[in-house]
């Protein structure tokens, strides 16, 4: 019986070293999207207003509204990495899915009509900006979805209260 419970003891261990290590993972993550939401947002903003009031020539807008959104997208992101209330979890979780569903939209349209959408932070699925448009929102959903972010935001089954 002793082997047995030696296997027992191993098989029941593994599924909390590898939820060890995701954890690590998802807090190192929520860091990393703290620090680089406001980085992005610093750029997309800055390309934004050179592209509206100091660049000469500029016949197309549209790129640099849409950068402009982007900015403003990503700063309110990143209220939801920083606030721990459940409001701002809420906030977090529709920026990051719009923001996937920007990239998507706007990447693909960059293929099929560039002249149109221009250079934008969206286009070509964030090629510009080394395709963290397309990464951080996956990334960043799944940091809030993970069952310790939920908790400590009290979402879902550990809401305690009402924020």
């Amino acid at each position: 019986m002793g082997d047995r419970g030696k296997i027992l003891s191993m098989s029941t261990q593994e599924p909390s070293v590898s939820e060890n290590a995701l954890s690590g993972f998802i807090r190192a993550a929520g860091v990393i999207l703290a620090i680089s939401y406001p980085v992005l947002a610093l750029s997309a903003g800055v390309r934004s207003i050179y592209q509206l009031f100091l660049k000469e020539g500029v016949t197309n807008y549209l790129p640099a509204v849409l950068s402009g959104i982007a900015a403003i997208c990503y700063l309110l992101a990143t209220v939801g990495f920083i606030v721990r209330k459940r409001w701002a979890w809420r906030l977090s979780v529709s920026m990051l899915a719009f923001e996937l569903g920007m990239v998507l939209l706007i990447g693909t349209l960059s293929l099929f009509v560039p002249d149109t959408i221009g250079r934008t932070v969206w286009g070509n699925f964030g090629a510009d900006y080394g395709y963290f448009p397309l990464i951080q929102p996956l990334l960043g959903l799944a940091w809030l979805f993970h069952s310790e972010t939920r908790k400590v935001y009290g979402i879902g089954r550990f809401a305690t209260e009402t924020s």
